[in-house]
């Protein structure tokens, strides 16, 4: 591999992958024709969600915009309700008989929303979830990204009732955005825990695919961890994801994925499917992990706007070994004093391999701003050392 997967050298459909040997390639695809053509025979992409808006099931795009954006089958505890961060005490519990995806889905339904976007740039649709009765909502960045300037931002709720939205905040490092609508006595979602997923776990997927809202799929997680890169030059996200075979398509993008106490854990984000063109489900979905998507939406909901942690380090692009080799440490940035140098190599954080630039950067971002983490460097000379670097921010809105 000889590019970072976020050198941006690619036009903005392709990306390469963090997964070295499976032939996995990161990729905003578009309507348009990819601008070369990959090397590789067979070649998995992983899409943004969002679809097209006009067209119908036959219109549809894994793309930002239309001008180039981009089970367990144990018994169901009672979810604890008193313990969701976001307020919300008044939803009624999924019972352990009741566990089912019906009853979930029963829960659950009223607080899914489908969004579209349009702007100078083009239009498309997606999905979100009431984050609080007020009418804050979360969705992904790439959703309303065509708006973001100058355009506008509809929802529809699960009555079909539609109302203006108002972006509150985003961060396009995180692919999360804050809209709000003037309604009041919506639904919330209860918020789960990410942090005690296990992989088996039961998975459930609402959202508008297509332009059609209402839709729910089931499965299991499938993976955790996952390193994904989706966005484009310039915007791109790093998702350390949930991975699930829960059917996901364009259109599912800012939904949320959900367990089996009818709680949300995940926001859908991203898919995977083979060669460009070919955007439908292959049991390869990716979502953020609610507890990354908690301190970006309690700071956009606050602020306007929210921090995303950094290492103050530049990485090389050029380098092919195993690990991520430094360029430049930054002067003034967070490894300044910390022992770090040009050229050196880390191949850990907090024990934790680091196979190459998107491991460290999506391990970096599961952090918060001032956590302390530790590298294992090997130095140019070949011998190796611990490294301790207090995380800065950046600004992200």
């Amino acid at each position: 591999m000889t590019q970072s997967p976020f050198d941006p050298i690619d036009p903005p459909e392709r990306y390469q992958s963090s997964l070295p040997g499976y032939g996995l390639t990161y990729t905003s695809a578009s309507n348009e024709k990819p601008k070369r053509n990959t090397p590789l025979s067979a070649v998995i992409v992983v899409s943004l969600l969002i679809g097209s808006v006009a067209g119908g099931v036959s219109g549809w795009l894994a793309a930002d915009t239309l001008n180039n954006l981009g089970r367990s089958n144990a018994p169901v505890a009672p979810a604890a309700t008193e313990n969701n961060s976001n307020g919300n005490s008044s939803l009624p519990p999924v019972k352990p008989l009741e566990g089912s995806v019906a009853a979930i889905v029963q829960v659950v339904q009223p607080s899914v929303v489908s969004i579209s976007a349009t702007g100078v740039n083009g239009a498309g649709t997606g999905s979100g979830f009431i984050y609080s009765s007020d009418g804050y909502i979360i969705t992904n960045n790439h959703v309303i990204d065509t708006a973001v300037t100058t355009g506008d931002i509809e929802v529809t709720l699960f009555d079909r009732s539609s109302y203006p939205a108002t972006l509150i905040g985003r961060n396009s490092s995180y692919d999360l955005a804050v809209i709000k609508i003037e309604r009041s006595g919506l639904i919330p979602m209860r918020i789960g825990n990410s942090d005690q997923l296990n992989v088996g776990d039961t998975t459930i997927a609402f959202g508008s695919p297509l332009g059609l809202s209402g839709t729910v799929t089931s499965g299991i997680v499938s993976a955790l961890n996952r390193p994904v890169t989706a966005g484009g030059v310039g915007d791109q996200s790093y998702i350390s994801a949930i991975q699930t075979d829960a059917a996901i398509n364009p259109g599912n993008s800012g939904g949320p994925l959900v367990n089996g106490a009818a709680e949300v854990v995940g926001v859908n984000s991203a898919i995977a499917t083979l060669g460009v063109g070919a955007s439908g489900s292959i049991g390869l979905g990716f979502a953020i992990p609610i507890s990354q998507v908690q301190r970006i939406i309690q700071e956009i909901i606050s602020t306007g706007t929210s921090s995303t942690p950094i290492a103050g380090i530049s990485i090389d692009s050029s380098y092919e070994g195993e690990g991520a080799r430094i360029a430049e440490v930054v002067v003034g940035g967070p490894s300044e004093n910390s022992g770090l140098v040009q050229g050196d190599v880390i191949t850990k954080m907090n024990g934790e391999v680091v196979a190459d630039s998107t491991e460290l950067i999506v391990a970096i971002r599961r952090n918060d701003p001032g956590d302390t983490v530790t590298f294992l460097v090997v130095e140019v000379s070949g011998l190796e050392k611990e490294v301790t670097v207090t995380l800065g921010s950046r600004e992200d809105g």
